[in-house]
């Protein structure tokens, strides 16, 4: 089973939500995007979590953009884990 939601790892500081949005848009339409940024410093931590409207969008897109160029840096492209169902055992 797949998951519409996930990661966007490896990217580079500087880039904008707008940036994100635009080079994941392109496989279908996005419903949420979390970037992660560092609590003490606010600065992002280069990783992002793109929930996408159905999971046909969200298998598109980690089999296109993983291992992407993008700014120099290569993308890992993956579906998200969700970490708080594993806290439940």
């Amino acid at each position: 089973m797949s998951s519409k939601k996930i990661y966007v790892g490896n990217m580079k500081f500087s880039l904008k939500e707008e940036n994100i949005r635009q080079i994941f848009s392109v496989y279908g339409a996005i419903q949420d995007l979390k970037m992660v940024y560092d609590r003490e410093t606010g600065n992002f931590r280069g990783f992002a979590f793109i929930t996408y409207a159905n999971n046909e969008a969200a298998e598109e897109a980690v089999a296109q953009m993983n291992g992407q160029e993008v700014d120099g840096r290569n993308l890992k492209v993956t579906f998200a884990e969700d970490k708080r169902k594993e806290k439940q055992f």
